[in-house]
C-alpha cells in the first residue's frame, strides 16, 4: 500500500510538473506568438481602448483619434489624408500600420517604456491611458506646394532643410486617403485595399522614399564634385563635347539628346553643366574612372542606408564599373539607381558647404504629459566634398539656372542653384523628368529634389519644363516669396 501512495505521489508530482512547466511555456515562451496571431482580438481591443496620440504638421494635428464603437472605443481620423500619407502612412483594424504611426508606434499608442509611470498613476487615478505626440517637420506650406503642383502627375518631392537635414516636404502623387484603411469597417478596409493595390498608378507606393529611379542628368552633380575635386578640372577646362562618342573598346556610341556638338565641339565644364552636354560629361567620366565616381557618390550617400524614421530604399552606384560603363554612370545612366530623397541629399550637401547631414522626419515626440522625450538633432553623414569645391559646383548650378536648361525655376530677386535631368528607364517607355535644386544659393533655406514619371523622352527639355516649375513652387513656399 505504501509503495502505491508513493508511486502516485510520484506521478502526481510530475504531473504538476509538467502543468507548470506548460503554464511558463505558453504564458512566457510563447506570449507574444499568441499574443499577435491573427485570431488573437484581445491585443486589438487592448491598443484600440487606449487614445492613440496625434500626429502632427506646423504644431497642428493632422492625425487625432476619436470615440469609434463600444468594443473598439477609438478610430484613427486623417485630416488632409492624401496630403501627408507619405509620412503619416496609415493605423489599419486589418492592415495594421506604415509609416509614422508603425515607425513611432510605442510613443503613440502609449506603450513606450518610458511611460510606464504616468500610465500607472493614471491606471491609478481612473483616467485613460494615453499615448504620447509626435511632431513632424513638414512645412506645410511647402507640402501643399508641391502637392498642387503635381496635381495630374506621377512622381515624388522631397525638400530638405540644408543645415539641418530636417524633411521640410515629402509628396508622392498620387496618394490615397487613409481614413479608408482606418474606418474600423472591416468592409470598407478590404474594398479600399483591394482597389488601392489594383490601381496602375500604385497611390500606395511612398515613391519619395522607396522607389529608385535613374537619376539621368542630376548625377552630373556628382560627377561634377568629383571633377573639381580630383584637382584636374576647373569651371573653364575646356572638353571635347562632339555630337556622340564611341564608348571605350565596343562599337556602342553615346550621343548628345539632339544629336548635336555642344558648343563647337568643345565647351568648358561650366557651360557643359549649363546645357546638360551627355558626350562632355561621358568624356570627363571615362577620364575619372569608375571608382572615382563611385567614391564620390558614397559621399553623399549612395549605397547606405537611412532611417527618417522610416527605412528607404538604397540608393545604388554599381561597383566594378569598366571605362565603357564609366562614360554612362558620369551622366547617371547604366546602374545608377537613386531616390529622391537621396537626389536631394545631394542638392543639400553642396548648399550646406559639402556637408551631408542625415535626414530626418521627425521634429520631436511628447508624452502624455507633453514632456519632450526625443527632440531632434543634425546627425552629419560626413564631408561629402570641400568647402571650395561645394562653391563652385553652386556658382555653376545657378548657371544652370540663369542661362541654361533650369531657366523655369528662376525666382525674381533670388539666386537658385539647380541642375535638370531626364533619365531613360528602358528602350520604348518614358522617361522620367527630374530636377534637384536648392535657394538662396549662397545661404539655402531648402534643397528639392523633384521626379516625375513618364515624361517624354526628350532630352533636358522635360526636367526643365516639367520637374523645374515644380521645385520652384516649393522654394517659393519655405522662402516667403
Amino acid at each position: 500500500m505504501a509503495g502505491t501512495i508513493r508511486r502516485l505521489a510520484v506521478v502526481t508530482g510530475l504531473m504538476f510538473a509538467a502543468l507548470l512547466v506548460n503554464l511558463n511555456v505558453v504564458q512566457v515562451g510563447r506570449a507574444n506568438d499568441l499574443a499577435d496571431r491573427p485570431g488573437n482580438n484581445r491585443k486589438v481591443i487592448k491598443e484600440y481602448a487606449r487614445e492613440r496620440g496625434p500626429i502632427l504638421v506646423g504644431g497642428k494635428p493632422v492625425v487625432s483619434s476619436k470615440l469609434g464603437s463600444a468594443q473598439l472605443r477609438y478610430v484613427r481620423t486623417y485630416s488632409n489624408g492624401p496630403l501627408y500619407a507619405p509620412a503619416t502612412g496609415y493605423y489599419s483594424l486589418i492592415y495594421g500600420r506604415t509609416g509614422i504611426e508603425r515607425a513611432e508606434n510605442d510613443v503613440l499608442s502609449g506603450s513606450d517604456p518610458r511611460f510606464a509611470l504616468q500610465n500607472l498613476s493614471d491606471l491609478v487615478a481612473g483616467r485613460t491611458v494615453e499615448g504620447g505626440s509626435v511632431l513632424l517637420t513638414i512645412n506645410p506650406k511647402a507640402q501643399a506646394a508641391a502637392a498642387n503642383a503635381m496635381k495630374g502627375k506621377q512622381g515624388a518631392v522631397v525638400a530638405i532643410q540644408p543645415s539641418t537635414g530636417a524633411i521640410l516636404a515629402l509628396v508622392s502623387t498620387p496618394s490615397f486617403d487613409p481614413n479608408l484603411l482606418a474606418s474600423l469597417d472591416p468592409a470598407t478596409e478590404r474594398k479600399a485595399w483591394t482597389s488601392l493595390n489594383a490601381d496602375p498608378t500604385k497611390p500606395m507606393l511612398n515613391r519619395p522614399l522607396a522607389e529608385v529611379y535613374p537619376p539621368g542628368s542630376t548625377f552630373k552633380i556628382v560627377t561634377l564634385s568629383a571633377a573639381l575635386s580630383s584637382g584636374k578640372y576647373t569651371p573653364t577646362t575646356l572638353i571635347p563635347s562632339p555630337a556622340k562618342i564611341t564608348l571605350p573598346g565596343t562599337n556602342t556610341t553615346l550621343s548628345n539628346y539632339n544629336h548635336l556638338p555642344c558648343g563647337n565641339g568643345h565647351v568648358t565644364l561650366a557651360e557643359a553643366l549649363a546645357i546638360s552636354c551627355n558626350t562632355a560629361f561621358a568624356n570627363v567620366g571615362i577620364a575619372l574612372g569608375g571608382e572615382t565616381i563611385r567614391a564620390q557618390a558614397e559621399a553623399f550617400g549612395f549605397n547606405s542606408s537611412f532611417k527618417v524614421p522610416m527605412l528607404a530604399a538604397t540608393s545604388r552606384f554599381p561597383t566594378d564599373v569598366n571605362p565603357p560603363q564609366s562614360a554612362q554612370v558620369a551622366i547617371g545612366q547604366f546602374d545608377v539607381r537613386s531616390t529622391a530623397l537621396q537626389m536631394a541629399m545631394v542638392g543639400a550637401g553642396i548648399a550646406n558647404r559639402g556637408i551631408v547631414n542625415n535626414p530626418y522626419l521627425v521634429q520631436e515626440t511628447r508624452g502624455p504629459d507633453l514632456a519632450i522625450l526625443d527632440p531632434a538633432r543634425t546627425v552629419e553623414f560626413g564631408q561629402a566634398v570641400s568647402s571650395v569645391v561645394a562653391q563652385v559646383v553652386t556658382d555653376m548650378m545657378v548657371g544652370v539656372v540663369e542661362t541654361g536648361t533650369g531657366k523655369n525655376a528662376a525666382i525674381p530677386g533670388v539666386r537658385v542653384a539647380g541642375k535638370t535631368g531626364t533619365a531613360q528607364t528602358a528602350p520604348g517607355r518614358p522617361a522620367d523628368a527630374w530636377f534637384v535644386s536648392f535657394a538662396p544659393a549662397d545661404d539655402a533655406q531648402v534643397a528639392v529634389a523633384v521626379v516625375i514619371e513618364g515624361a517624354p523622352n526628350d532630352g533636358e527639355i522635360s526636367g526643365g519644363r516639367l520637374a523645374a516649375p515644380v521645385a520652384k513652387a516649393v522654394m517659393q513656399a519655405v522662402l516667403g516669396r
